[in-house]
């Protein structure tokens, strides 16, 4: 088991007052240690693949397609 399953199967017994002051404690240490959240990263990734493939997304392309509108590119 690695540390963070160690963590996770114990933060699942606390009381949820316990869980919420864990959690602050995880967010002081990535903020202190410089660990940005993984959706964030992620966007990132993203942007730097189109930025390398595509030389990234020109200024007119449409980022908020509605679900309609995806469900008609089928």
């Amino acid at each position: 088991m690695t540390i963070a399953e160690i963590i996770y199967a114990r933060s699942r017994r606390l009381p949820e007052q316990a869980a919420c002051e864990a959690l602050s404690y995880v967010e002081f240490l990535e903020h202190r240690y410089g660990v940005r959240p993984a959706a964030e990263a992620e966007q990132d990734d993203t942007e730097a693949f189109l930025a390398a493939v595509a030389g990234g997304l020109s200024a007119d392309f449409p980022d908020d397609v509605a679900d309609q509108e995806s469900s008609q590119i089928k």
